[in-house]
């Protein structure tokens, strides 16, 4: 090869866009983009595609013998409007609200409760808050049996606790009576959730300065003032972000409900997510449950925008 084609060779290796992304990579300055690409991939392969696949269901006429079809008949609005005007709608919504409140209130209330009480630091305080992460790295199925055996209405160790202390005098079926059932769930979910919360506000309370409240004791501020004053308003980004992975792991808990009350009795603890999965897998209505994941999915995106600007507000400082 004449020595005058060298530099149009060496040009036109540069040139190559695959050349120039190998030599990156080897040469360790793109080895970032490719660590940002490949979950990138597997986000959008796996989550996204099924995503955008479950909201064109929404809008489709979809059964067992059109799911496997490619081109569907259009719907429309027609499966939201169905969902709407379903008879169990108003009972799934409220059981979806107390479900939500109520999971996110007991868990954030206990857990900022014990991350207080373990932030005192005294003998055995790490070991004793490490055993509270049993519940949280447990499975949700296993969670349920456990809880579907406490809150067992005849043998239950719920209501002998409850019996011992005075507060009931007759049992209570927590799982069968419509009045308790989505209790039931609650208290689980809170249980399985309270761990989580308190290692989150214990990592909060930990990055508050100690210096800020020995100049408040110094200006006599007692306990409850140095919490109103000072622990709260620091608090207040972590706090945010635990509310609001709160209401997207409550939307998302599925496991507690076919483990403790299968939906019932007559829907009385039946949720959106339970719902959803009824839909789809009972009654193989594939299109109202991808709508119904639709109208949660929203409620979570809103839930994950709060997250972020807590979790910008908490890096800005």
């Amino acid at each position: 090869m004449d020595i005058s084609e060298a530099p149009a060779v060496n040009s036109r290796r540069r040139g190559n866009p695959v050349s120039r992304i190998l030599s990156s990579i080897r040469d360790g300055n793109g080895f970032d983009i490719l660590l940002v690409a490949a979950p990138l991939v597997f986000l959008v392969l796996l989550a996204g595609l099924p995503l955008i696949y479950n909201v064109l269901m929404s809008f489709q006429q979809v059964d067992m013998f059109t799911l496997g079809a490619w081109i569907r008949p259009f719907a429309g609005f027609d499966n939201y409007i169905s969902v709407i005007s379903q008879p169990e709608f108003p009972l799934v919504v409220r059981n979806t609200i107390i479900f939500v409140v109520g999971s996110m209130a007991g868990q954030f209330v206990l857990g900022f409760a014990l991350a207080l009480f373990f932030a005192q630091n005294f003998p055995g305080a790490a070991t004793i808050r490490g055993l509270f992460l049993v519940s949280w790295v447990m499975p949700g199925l296993v969670v349920g049996a456990i809880w579907s055996w406490i809150l067992a209405g005849d043998f239950g160790v719920l209501n002998a606790i409850l019996r011992s202390l005075g507060l009931i005098e007759a049992a209570i079926f927590w799982k069968s009576d419509p009045n308790f059932s989505i209790w039931a769930v609650t208290i689980a979910n809170i249980w399985l959730g309270l761990a989580f919360n308190m290692l989150l506000l214990s990592v909060g309370l930990a990055a508050i300065p100690k210096e800020l409240y020995e100049a408040a004791a110094l200006d006599g501020a007692n306990a409850w003032k140095r919490f109103l004053t000072i622990t709260l308003p620091m608090m207040r980004p972590t706090i945010g972000a635990v509310l609001s992975l709160g209401l997207i792991g409550t939307l998302q808990q599925f496991d507690l409900f076919p483990a403790i009350t299968e939906g019932g009795p007559a829907n009385s603890s039946t949720v959106a997510q339970y719902w959803a999965w009824q839909m789809s897998f009972t009654l193989y209505d594939f299109a109202r449950g991808a709508t119904i994941s639709v109208m949660m999915f929203v409620l979570v995106l809103f839930a994950s925008i709060l997250y972020v600007r807590s979790t910008r507000s908490e890096v800005r400082g």
